[in-house]
């Protein structure tokens, strides 16, 4: 069985001081020793990351946290990294012990509530004095859960993670399909998966993973083959498929050889709707159009692949876009979870698909891409556009359908 990628899973942050118990929180509520645990204060000094599988929550991903009070040149690197966890989380647990309560925690809870993040307030060390009033006053004034609780004893600590279930749920309820409303069920969906030396033997992308188990739950049929075997299968179904989806990277090389009149889309371009704002990603994309030479683009590569030749990220699509402007660009990369903090010097933000990210990073990133107004596009919107096939590939999606008519993106609801 494959177990849940963490892109996948509810991200739940264990967050407070140092000492103040979140290391044992999250033993206690996991049942297993996930953190050292130690009474010498800052003991966890990196992210401490645990996936799970529990009752109620489904596929979970618990992340222990440095104390938000280290001090030192260290210390702020460690609280650095706790900060950079808040653009991931779903669900963030605010550990407080007895007598601990001032800037640090109304600092954590004003940044928490500007990312959106659900939060539940721990009151931890019942067992030694019962929660501070002043806690409780701002935990209510703010309407955020809380629960006294005691990591030593166990006292609270069940039903803590009930509440947790809950908001994991409502998650889970929210959450938007890839493709499953663009066709009907009992539709034939033609997903076609170049295997190339991007595709390792025995793999294939999580996102065409996702596609395949989602046409399963959608009573769907997927038919499934390379770009090389187009030409000899598509004469003999008895009828056309109903959605085709093809990987970006052959898009331009197969797109002739499909019915002209079946919705095309790539699978890049179905993550940007599913994990992104797809009005903000489209939108970023036609301005891209107006890049000039000279021009300073990142690309943000979710992956921490070795790059191999003609790699999609490093050097198709600058090559596409210098052939586009007919120019050089000053173009930076960065991988995995680094994303810059002065993202205004950019002219233009091209993100991947985001297979291994969740939504809520995502999200964060194109909010700190709005903000000082910095286009951002996708892999699969911006090399569409690069081969003249972004109206077909965004078409198949009614709110693409319309910011492609030229309506007012403001009456554009996003998906």
């Amino acid at each position: 069985m494959i177990t849940a990628p963490k892109a996948l899973r509810t991200q739940i942050g264990i967050f407070g001081r140092r000492n103040s118990g979140k290391s044992s929180l999250l033993n206690a509520l996991t049942g297993q020793e996930v953190s050292l645990v130690s009474e010498v204060p800052g003991t966890t000094t990196d992210p401490v990351e645990k996936s799970m599988e529990m009752h109620e929550m489904g596929p979970v991903l618990f992340i222990d946290t440095a104390g938000i009070d280290d001090e030192g040149a260290l210390g702020g690197a460690r609280v650095n990294r706790t900060r950079k966890i808040i653009e991931r989380v779903d669900i963030a647990v605010l550990v407080v012990s007895p007598g601990k309560w001032g800037e640090f925690e109304l600092g954590l809870l004003d940044e928490l509530s500007r990312r959106n993040v659900t939060v539940v307030g721990a009151l931890n060390k019942n067992d030694i004095a019962p929660p501070d009033s002043e806690v409780i006053s701002e935990l209510e004034r703010r309407k955020i859960k809380f629960l006294p609780v005691s990591a030593l004893t166990g006292s609270g600590t069940e039903d803590l993670r009930s509440t947790i279930a809950k908001l994991a749920a409502v998650r889970l309820d929210q959450q938007r399909p890839l493709l499953a409303d663009l066709v009907e069920p009992g539709s034939l969906v033609l997903k076609v998966i170049p295997i190339d030396a991007e595709a390792p033997r025995g793999r294939l992308l999580m996102v065409q993973v996702q596609a395949i188990r989602e046409m399963l739950d959608h009573k769907c049929a997927s038919l499934v083959l390379q770009d090389t075997e187009i030409e000899q299968i598509l004469p003999k179904l008895a009828e056309p498929p109903a959605l085709i989806v093809v990987d970006s990277s052959c898009l331009d090389r197969v797109s002739h050889l499909l019915p002209s009149e079946v919705p095309l889309t790539t699978y890049s371009i179905l993550m940007a709707r599913f994990k992104g704002n797809f009005k903000q990603l489209v939108e970023g994309t036609l301005a891209a159009r107006k890049l000039k030479p000279g021009d300073k683009v990142l690309i943000a590569e979710a992956c921490s692949h070795h790059a191999i030749k003609d790699d999609i990220g490093r050097e198709q699509i600058p090559r596409w876009l210098r052939c586009k402007i007919g120019g050089e660009l000053e173009i930076d990369f960065v991988n995995g979870h680094d994303f810059p903090e002065n993202i205004e010097q950019y002219k233009l933000v091209v993100h991947c698909g985001g297979c291994m990210l969740n939504r809520k990073e995502i999200i964060t990133r194109l909010e700190n891409c709005q903000a000082p107004g910095v286009p951002v596009s996708n892999y699969g919107l911006l090399i569409s556009d690069c081969q003249g096939m972004l109206e077909r590939c965004v078409e198949v999606f009614p709110e693409g359908r319309a910011l492609l008519a030229g309506n007012d993106p403001a009456t554009v609801t996003e998906s």
